[in-house]
């Protein structure tokens, strides 16, 4: 395909995607279940961290999440008591267990109260076409309050050539200004433009055989060449197409 043939091939892909039908096998259902911008935005979160694995049991898992804050996270984010955290430690999805989820409660409750909240957090370090530095910040202040070690793996840093997978696809839930009602777009302070593509192993696997993409890992490198190939494609949005490469890859084996 010729560059007007793929770009009319893959907005194809985006229309057939990027409708409300993608929720219901999606995490990002969690995140709609909510009205409250503090309520989405830490449902969110939350889910996009667990979002490893089975689809099916991210969404399970991300359910239960909700379930063990009450189904109000920013309230159990801002009111928590140490009693409260001890309910969460029989949580475990795959790696990342009930320890992990208090220092994360602990975490966001410090960015709340200390950093403004995520947007705040996230807007103030963003870049001309790229989170990437914005995530490294994040990260930083995530963590600057006490917390096991072992956590950190739970949030990726694209500084040290990560493609952060699951908070690049968390951010385009927040930023993304979608008029078919899948991502969110709650966030106006950062443009849709500086958005990455969630590079993972379906949409790495379609962007090499459609020619967006020939480094062979799945890493922060890859990321970058990606990203510049869809922005070619659509400059202002160029995280839709994060729909047809993973519509092609999931629900056709492209």
């Amino acid at each position: 395909m010729n560059p007007s043939e793929l770009k009319d091939f893959l907005d194809e892909k985006v229309l057939q995607y990027n409708t409300l039908d993608f929720i219901e096998s999606d995490p990002v259902q969690i995140p709609h279940l909510f009205s409250q911008k503090e309520d989405i935005e830490i449902s969110g979160f939350l889910s996009a961290t667990i979002a490893w694995g089975n689809r099916k049991m991210i969404i399970k898992n991300s359910h239960r999440m909700m379930d063990l804050m009450g189904n109000a996270p920013y309230d159990f984010v801002m009111s928590h008591t140490e009693n409260n955290l001890e309910q969460l430690e029989l949580f475990v999805h795959r790696t990342f267990n009930g320890q992990d989820f208090a220092s994360f409660i602990r975490s966001l409750q410090h960015v709340y109260a200390n950093h403004g909240g995520l947007e705040a957090v996230f807007s103030k370090h963003q870049e001309i076409h790229s989170m990437q530095k914005s995530i490294h910040e994040f990260k930083k202040i995530f963590f600057e309050i006490p917390h096991q070690h072992r956590t950190q793996k739970h949030i990726s840093d694209p500084l040290n050539n990560s493609a952060a997978k699951k908070i690049n696809m968390y951010l385009r839930w927040m930023i993304r200004q979608d008029n078919k009602g899948v991502d969110l777009g709650i966030w106006k302070s950062i443009s849709p433009a500086s958005l990455s593509c969630p590079l993972d192993v379906h949409s790495g696997n379609v962007a090499r055989k459609l020619g967006l993409l020939t480094r062979k890992q799945n890493d922060g490198k890859a990321l970058s060449e990606l990203d510049t190939n869809l922005r070619k494609l659509d400059g202002i949005d160029p995280v839709k197409y994060d729909f047809a490469l993973f519509g092609l890859g999931v629900f056709e084996g492209f």
